[in-house]
């Protein structure tokens, strides 16, 4: 399955596919579609921006971080095509959120060139999270057809040896090289997802000189969630110093480069790219920085969610928590009421270091490795070595004493 679109983000999702960037108003598996700078509460509600929307869980791949730890049966209780078309009905009452049709597999949902035009109908962007291994001519070309506008490949490693090996299925390298080539010969915009871990930390820039050759629109870095199968690689999960390294690192390689690049599942960046720019004298604003600088770290519950392919909405794909049922209570009522988006809106009810943290507006910390790491959606963010004002102030006070 491809989780990249999970997250946040976009992601993200901020990171997912077909986010606008300056200079380009139209436009990413997110997050990530997702980059929507962040706009004030209609009636104390924040505007959705981007949901993840899980339309089914079935997939051909056994990727090793998969939070979802797909196979390829169907699974029980997917939402029907009914009621899959009366959830998009709802969708416009919460915002005017980009739909990222994510899996599993999405190409695996057997209605999904019914859906897409669906929502499309409704005045909603959309845009896909395939793998990218079951991409042909022909499905391309009824992607582009349905109304999708960028679709997001996960490329973890820059040669097949590393990306098998990840992903668990030999020729999936391959197969997601064919598949790129016949999106670009439908004409569709892509963008390139890597998961960051200690085996391909030290192939970043060969991965994005890769992305950049395929002609990739984006190239968007994830921060793994250690959850599903991914709680199984605790030894691929970088440590907070590395964490705060690689973040620097992209903060300066973003220079470099004319594609737009994206750290997902990696709040902390917005704090770093804060910090950075006021040791360089640079003003953190559209025109310097793109939405970067006006969105924030973590959109879980906040501008972001992500349903299940059963109908349950959570905050993301990483962060398993049951904020209501789309069968039971209507959807656009569970992102106004749901205490859990409540809490996740409230920065004062955050514990640790990350309540008292200058950098909560833009930050926010990752709420899911908060869960997986730490106990707790509300805990602080188990991998950020940043120590807040506040926190340094009274435990300078308390030496004193």
């Amino acid at each position: 399955m491809d989780h990249h679109s999970k997250g946040h983000p976009g992601g993200h999702p901020g990171g997912t596919p077909g986010g606008p960037r300056p200079g380009h108003a139209s436009g990413e598996r997110g997050s990530h579609p997702g980059e929507h700078p962040i706009s004030g509460p209609k009636d104390g509600v924040p505007q959705l921006r981007l949901i993840a929307w899980e339309v089914t869980r079935s997939c051909n791949l056994a990727c090793k971080h998969c939070r979802a730890e797909a196979h390829m049966e169907p699974y029980p209780g997917e939402l029907s095509t009914e009621e899959a078309k009366a959830l998009i009905d709802t969708f416009p009452q919460a915002g005017s959120p980009i739909i990222i049709f994510t899996g599993g597999e999405p190409l695996m949902r057997h209605d999904i060139f019914e859906l897409i035009p669906y929502a499309k109908g409704k005045g909603l962007r959309c845009v896909m999270a395939p793998n990218g291994t079951l991409l042909t001519a022909e499905n391309a070309r009824r992607i582009k057809e349905a109304g999708i506008e960028r679709c997001s490949i996960s490329i973890d490693a820059p040669d097949a040896a590393g990306h098998d090996e990840f992903r668990g299925v030999k020729g999936a390298f391959a197969s997601s090289m064919l598949g790129i080539e016949h999106l670009k010969a439908a004409g569709l915009e892509f963008q390139i997802n890597t998961t960051v871990t200690k085996d391909n930390l030290h192939q970043f820039k060969e991965i994005f000189h890769l992305a950049e050759d395929l002609g990739a629109s984006a190239w968007h870095i994830f921060l793994l969630v250690p959850t599903g199968r991914a709680a199984e690689l605790g030894a691929q999960v970088i440590t907070d110093t590395e964490y705060e390294e690689v973040l620097n690192w992209f903060y300066d390689f973003r220079k470099t480069t004319n594609m737009q690049l994206k750290a997902t599942c990696a709040p902390h960046y917005h704090r770093i790219l804060r910090q950075r720019a006021r040791e360089e004298g640079v003003p953190v604003n559209f025109e310097t920085f793109g939405l970067d600088a006006v969105s924030r770290g973590c959109l879980g519950g906040v501008g972001f969610c992500f349903i299940s392919h059963s109908g349950i909405v959570q905050p993301c794909g990483y962060l398993d928590l049951d904020c209501g049922d789309v069968r039971k209570t209507p959807f656009p009522e569970i992102w106004r009421s749901s205490q859990q988006f409540l809490n996740l809106r409230n920065p004062k009810v955050y514990e640790g270091k990350c309540g008292v943290c200058e950098y909560e507006k833009v930050c926010g910390g990752c709420r899911a490795r908060a869960a997986t790491m730490r106990g707790g959606y509300l805990r602080e963010e188990p991998l950020c070595s940043h120590t807040p004002v506040k926190l340094a102030r009274m435990v300078q006070t308390t030496d004193q004493e």
